[in-house]
């Protein structure tokens, strides 16, 4: 396993750092600005997306991209590190088309839909021309088990029908947003539990989809919304249906792997841009006669988020190797455990250099409030840790389960005691 980027993807890098400190970071003040004032987009992300566009970075993230279709044909493995730089500043991956979950939404369109849904959502998804949400988790059910997912769709004649509340929908009050991806119960309960929902589409002005709210994260509103929507007696046509019904689960598998990849590498780039704030800090502030960077302890935290950081980079980037190699079996663990390394990493990091920079670090002076503030939303979002931690246990049981007594050697016992089913 070779993790060293490739000659191009070095290229890839270099472009993307150079667009964006040329391009983007002079936008960055006038983009919060403009949020704060309520315009939303900006009326300069048109143009830069347009910019990203020309200079053939956009669409970097899908490996499946055919020749027709704009973008750049990446692996997971390749793509990694262009997250990494695009997660330093929150709002950069739509200038370059990379936004969650637009991401996801069109991996899954690229694999099940009709020519019909293609035309009509994956190309302008493609083209930037339009935003999407994922429906998914529910206020009145622990979605932390999607089998308990309640919003239903029924077929009436030649119609789909949903009703049900979902929250947390991430992009849903983007006003580019129309459409939303909605995970909905579809079969009777006798149905295989795995086996009972389905993937709908909706647009959002479909009449009775009522987004209800904004809903704040520890008092954080994010512009383009985590929200709480209401479907009411919602009706699409039947060809509305995405994939095959009762095949939701097995669906959204094939979209997890890559986004959480792509989360884990941003996190990991507000990680490093968190490191690199509180070294500068240390640098500049005196406190007892001393600089911050010569405190033993100030220096144990550099060393021990410069460690951390580099352990995660690589735990993810070998999950996204296993993930273009296909051991989707070993991948599935993978995955679930970088979500809850790079969650818990952030949080580490981002409060080692908030403590280094004080009352500062608590204000919207600096990023590292909203970093730690979604460091710690990670923990819970996309799968609770206690989730991905199931999973990367039962994974290691069922491979001891399967090489049970290969340690027996290494017992020094007597054979008579080895022999007893307590020690093998």
């Amino acid at each position: 396993m070779d993790f060293d980027y490739s000659p191009a993807v070095q290229a890839l890098r270099q472009r993307l750092q150079e667009f964006i400190d040329r391009y983007v970071l002079p936008y960055n003040a006038a983009w919060h600005r403009s949020v704060s004032q309520g315009v939303f987009p900006p009326p300069f992300m048109d143009d830069l997306k347009a910019l990203a566009k020309s200079e053939g970075l956009w669409n970097l993230f899908l490996p499946g991209l055919r020749g027709d279709e704009p973008g750049t044909r990446l692996s997971n493995l390749a793509y990694a590190p262009l997250a990494e730089i695009m997660g330093r500043l929150p709002w950069a991956s739509e200038v370059f088309n990379c936004s969650a979950p637009d991401t996801g939404n069109m991996e899954l369109l690229h694999l099940f839909a009709t020519p019909d849904q293609y035309r009509q959502w994956l190309r302008p998804l493609l083209e930037g021309e339009i935003r999407s949400a994922f429906a998914m988790s529910e206020p009145d059910v622990a979605s932390s088990d999607p089998t308990n997912l309640q919003t239903r769709v029924e077929k009436v004649g030649e119609q789909l029908v949903l009703n049900g509340r979902k929250w947390f929908i991430t992009g849903a009050s983007h006003p580019h947003c129309k459409l939303l991806i909605v995970m909905c119960r579809s079969a009777d309960d006798e149905a295989p539990k795995h086996a009972r929902h389905s993937m709908v589409l909706v647009p959002l002005e479909t009449p009775g989809v009522s987004l209800e709210r904004n809903i704040a994260i520890m008092q954080h509103h994010t512009p383009e919304g985590h929200c709480e929507i209401v479907f009411r007696d919602v009706r699409v046509p039947l060809a509305n249906l995405l994939g095959q019904e009762g095949a939701g689960f097995a669906m959204a598998q094939a979209r997890l792997g890559p986004g959480r990849i792509h989360h884990c590498m941003r996190t990991i780039g507000q990680c490093e841009l968190a490191l690199a704030m509180l070294c500068e800090r240390t640098l500049e502030r005196q406190v007892f006669g001393k600089y911050l960077a010569d405190l033993a302890n100030v220096q144990e935290w550099i060393a021990e988020s410069r460690m951390e950081i580099d352990q995660a980079r690589w735990l993810v980037l070998h999950a996204a190797w296993r993930l273009d190699q296909g051991q989707q079996a070993q991948a599935r663990a993978d995955v679930a455990a970088i979500k809850v390394v790079t969650a818990r990493l952030q949080t580490r990091v981002v409060n080692r250099a908030m403590q280094v920079f004080g009352a500062m670090g608590l204000s919207p002076d600096t990023p590292l409030a909203y970093f730690w503030t979604w460091g710690r939303a990670m923990q819970l979002l996309d799968g609770p840790d206690e989730v991905h931690l199931r999973t990367v246990a039962r994974h290691e049981l069922d491979q001891t389960r399967q090489q049970r007594g290969a340690t027996a050697a290494y017992f020094t016992l007597p054979e008579q005691l080895l022999a007893e089913p307590h020690i093998r």
